[in-house]
């Protein structure tokens, strides 16, 4: 397994795509693990998208559990329903040191694949709910900043270039 290199906003590769997987393989499962190793490595997130690692297909991984123990592998996930709405605080591990609130749907339910190629489906409701719609937003080239508004978009950039510039000295 390997520590990916996560991308960091304003890295246009954020704004990709991601295909989907045709067939779940030996590579397919050696990029979830590392995608595993990467997101554990971080101290402060909940969940990861492929696309963040620049890697453009749709597979994400979660693990919302306090001792990280509950690992959920998502392949070309769809969510098949959605109902209600709530405004949590969301950060991104590709905007380090940035939070704000963002409206998602309260429960969902999502169709995907396990890392063994397997068809599921997930009922979901508060953090988990949010992280799967944060991390499929990914997949489709959506930052958890675009649900925004333009001046709040503006402050979170603003102070995003000041932690790195903290960060440097």
């Amino acid at each position: 397994m390997a520590i990916l290199s996560i991308l960091e906003y304003p890295d246009k590769r954020l704004r990709n795509k991601a295909l989907p997987v045709s067939e779940v393989d030996s590579n397919v499962r050696r990029i979830v693990d590392d995608m595993f190793e990467t997101m554990y490595e971080q101290s402060n997130t909940v969940g990861l998208a492929s696309i963040q690692v620049n890697i453009p297909l749709r597979i994400l991984v979660m693990d919302i559990s306090e001792d990280r123990s509950s690992p959920i592998c998502v392949i070309n996930p769809e969510i098949i329903a959605r109902e209600g709405i709530q405004q949590e605080v969301e950060g991104c591990v590709s905007f380090p040191g940035v939070w704000d609130k963002v409206d998602r749907s309260a429960k969902i339910c999502m169709r995907a694949l396990d890392q063994n190629g397997k068809p599921y489906e997930l009922n979901a409701e508060e953090l988990l709910s949010v992280c799967i719609q944060h991390e499929m937003d990914h997949l489709d080239g959506v930052l958890f900043v675009d649900h925004l508004s333009r001046l709040k978009q503006t402050r979170l950039v603003k102070k995003l270039q000041k932690n790195r510039l903290r960060a440097v000295e």
